[in-house]
């Protein structure tokens, strides 16, 4: 199987550079940009993920042996166009949104600028990239806020294709998740992993305690064992009896989670299992998260709402030529004008106006940018010449959503539907 990325992309990419290559203007210098005209429905900011994820896979984007036969067998390309795509590198420059920002609409979170034939070709791979993790990223900032400082759990990877559930891990973690079950996200960027056992495990035993005793043995007391097989105040009884005080956790991942969780806090306490923590689970989103706030559940399990970006599974990004070559040699702006898919021309900066801690809005422009010290520069390099300069380690990611989420308006945490809680804004 080929390490290549250059076909996970679309085929009218590659037939734009045959025409373009035909009209000799496949070389015309070309200024792309990525970014949402909305935000999801209900969503009060957005939150960049999969830079890190684009930035890997750049690096292996070449039309290779395999690909280029490919290409000869199902496709009507030419020959001067399979040479070029077979001689493909890209030597241009890249600014983006760091990983781990937050975004508005129109916020330029990608920048490309190279000739037209070698920036076309991203679109597809970057939009695919960014509108899956930014909206499982969203989601998870979502959660991670109405949790209120309680550990999230990412187990979501039965629920969606193997590989989607990696990358679903990934924008999790940036978002501020503690853990995944996945062990491909943790062998590949170093997330903590975590899991125990399923209701099989106690199926297969003859009995709940026997189960118990088995998981106890193999993981140690401060295992988390699964009370709702059966009947979860009997199993708390026999958990505690099994693994002792020191029981590191329960899990419940059925019916009424806030009573149930008050009822076994109870029990546990008169067992003498203090220390012992409650796990939920069960289809949680950030609704069901912020209504358990006042149970005592110490975390939150969250598998298909989270990795299905709880109701928005794309961010809506779209990747659009704002700017080319002019006769003159300088770049023209160029935009779209079709109703409800317009675009706005030229290269843009971007900035956040922070005033006393507090952010207070997204300013876009393509002029000269004010000497305002209350703008923070948002677009950074990703790509110089071809080379990747943006890597990063993935905790600064995490780090980096911590901060700016924490700037944002205290609107930006509630859970009702409601529009940006910045605004867009023209310099």
């Amino acid at each position: 199987m080929t390490d290549s990325t250059a076909l996970l992309t679309d085929q009218y990419e590659l037939t734009m550079v045959q025409g373009a290559l035909r009209s000799g203007t496949a070389g015309r210098r070309a200024v792309f940009e990525m970014f949402g005209r909305r935000l999801p429905p209900g969503r009060r900011y957005g939150v960049v993920a999969g830079t890190g994820r684009l930035l890997e896979a750049l690096a292996r984007f070449r039309f290779d042996d395999a690909a280029l036969a490919s290409l000869r067998e199902h496709t009507a390309l030419d020959d001067d166009t399979l040479a070029w795509l077979a001689d493909y590198r890209f030597t241009g420059d890249v600014w983006g949104y760091p990983e781990g920002e937050v975004w508005f609409p129109h916020s330029p979170l990608l920048v490309v600028e190279g000739t037209f034939a070698e920036a076309v070709v991203l679109e597809t791979l970057a939009l695919s990239v960014y509108n899956h993790d930014s909206a499982v990223a969203a989601a998870a900032s979502r959660m991670v806020g109405a949790a209120r400082g309680r550990p999230c759990i990412e187990m979501g990877s039965r629920r969606t294709h193997e590989e989607s559930a990696v990358a679903a891990a990934r924008a999790a973690y940036v978002a501020g998740f503690a853990t995944t079950s996945n062990l491909a996200a943790g062998q590949r960027w170093g997330i903590p992993t975590a899991g125990t056992s399923a209701h099989s495990f106690t199926l297969l035993h003859d009995s709940e305690e026997a189960a118990f005793r088995a998981q106890v043995d193999a993981l140690g007391p401060g295992t988390t064992l699964l009370v709702d097989t059966y009947d979860v105040h009997a199993a708390v009884r026999t958990a505690v009896e099994v693994a002792g005080p020191g029981l590191g956790a329960v899990r419940l991942d059925s019916g009424d989670l806030g009573v149930l969780a008050q009822e076994v806090r109870a029990q546990l306490d008169e067992l003498g299992a203090t220390g012992t923590r409650i796990v939920v689970t069960s289809d949680l989103d950030e609704h069901a998260i912020a209504s358990l706030a006042a149970a005592p559940v110490d975390a939150y399990g969250v598998g298909t709402q989270l990795v299905t970006g709880s109701g928005h599974p794309t961010s809506g990004l779209v990747y659009k030529l704002v700017a080319r070559e002019g006769a003159d040699g300088e770049l023209v702006a160029v935009a779209k004008r079709s109703p409800g898919k317009d675009s706005h021309g030229g290269r843009k900066w971007a900035a956040r106006r922070v005033e006393d801690g507090r952010a207070t809005a997204e300013v876009v422009g393509t002029g000269e940018r004010p000497d305002d010290p209350s703008l923070r520069d948002l677009l950074v390099p990703l790509v110089r010449a071809g080379e990747v300069v943006g890597a990063e380690d993935l905790d600064r990611a995490r780090e980096r959503h911590a901060a700016v989420r924490a700037e944002l308006p205290a609107a930006a945490t509630r859970m009702s539907r409601g529009e940006a809680v910045l605004p867009t804004v023209d310099a």
